[in-house]
């Protein structure tokens, strides 16, 4: 769909963008691109204004049912097993939001690939960023393991830094005093292309394990 159209239906969420061109954090009703094209560590995030195709994204209208605090956090493995506390089921999805002061961020964004490019071969360029004492936002959406046809099954974090410079998919954190909002979302409503492309691959092949490496 169109990238209005997708704002039209969520302010916060996550995804990706044409030809797997990098992260996308939607954040505020704002659509920022990290870049995976990049050498140096600085993600290079990209404030996207204009209407464009998106393959793939989650979104929610971000209304936080819960908030709550951790006072300590020492790495994602760490943030998942607090925000399991406050997820009521598995069989629901979740949107939550981290805003903190990061002693550690480790972060990745996959770099552009051709078209047709299968994603286990996409994901072997990855290029990853190391930031410091870093003040910023973390978007993520908490999948069933029954929805991975459609979706990333259990948490999907991408981070965004406060002066939208700095981000990408995360593959570890610390941080102190870092504040946690969540939204239970019982209602998902899918959307798939119609190109000729979707309608002719076959797609009961089993990606799961393309999936599990490329996160």
């Amino acid at each position: 769909m169109s990238s209005r159209t997708l704002l039209a239906n969520g302010d916060f969420g996550l995804g990706t963008f044409e030809h797997l061109d990098g992260e996308m954090v939607v954040l505020d009703g704002n659509i920022y691109q990290v870049h995976g094209d990049q050498v140096h560590a600085d993600g290079n995030v990209q404030l996207r204004q204009d209407d464009f195709r998106v393959p793939f994204a989650v979104v929610s209208r971000f209304q936080p049912d819960e908030s709550f605090d951790v006072p300590v956090l020492s790495s994602l493995k760490d943030l998942a097993r607090v925000c399991d506390g406050h997820r009521e089921s598995d069989n629901l999805f979740y949107a939550l939001r981290v805003d903190s002061t990061f002693d550690r961020m480790h972060t990745r964004a996959v770099k552009a690939t051709s078209e047709g490019t299968g994603l286990a071969t996409a994901a072997q360029v990855q290029p990853e960023f190391h930031f410091e004492n870093i003040v910023g936002t973390l978007v993520c959406v908490w999948s069933p393991s029954y929805s991975s046809s459609f979706s990333i099954p259990g948490y999907h974090f991408h981070f965004i830094s406060q002066d939208r410079s700095k981000g990408g998919h995360v593959l570890d954190c610390s941080a102190k005093a870092l504040r946690g909002q969540i939204q239970v979302l019982s209602e998902y409503d899918v959307r798939l292309p119609e190109t000729e492309s979707f309608l002719k691959t076959d797609l009961a092949i089993d990606t799961t394990r393309d999936l599990q490496r490329a996160e």
